[in-house]
């Protein structure tokens, strides 16, 4: 349920994650590593194709979020590849999504889409 927040006029991700929510058909989500070898669903785009391709994207390490991380042989940085995307810069990170995502087809208020859910619920009786 939560990706469908997303596309919420209250989700504070910038315009760009959400759109590229918007604009994702069914094969654009794609699994990737991150550095440390945990999976994750992604919408594909350019910094992803990058990464499946072997590129790397040296970096200082600013965040330290991860123990077993190691900037020195770490193809990328997860955090500042989220936080790029958040700030809509997704040819330098990616959107995370879950495996739905390319149905959300417009952005609604929380209230709007919440009615949605109930009516939606109610006819399926």
């Amino acid at each position: 349920m939560g990706t469908r927040f997303v596309c919420t006029d209250e989700c504070d991700v910038h315009i760009n994650f959400k759109n590229a929510y918007l604009n994702a058909g069914k094969e654009d989500l794609v699994i990737i590593k991150s550095p440390v070898g945990l999976r994750g669903r992604v919408i594909k785009n350019k910094f992803v194709e990058d990464i499946k391709k072997g590129k790397t994207m040296p970096t200082a390490c600013n965040y330290h979020c991860l123990k077993t991380c190691d900037p020195k042989t770490a193809p990328y940085c997860i955090a500042k590849a989220l936080a790029n995307a958040a700030e809509g810069k997704l040819d330098e990170g990616f959107v995370f999504a879950g495996s739905n995502a390319y149905k959300c087809n417009k952005i609604v208020s929380v209230k709007k889409l919440i009615s949605e859910l109930v009516e939606e619920m109610q006819s399926a009786g």
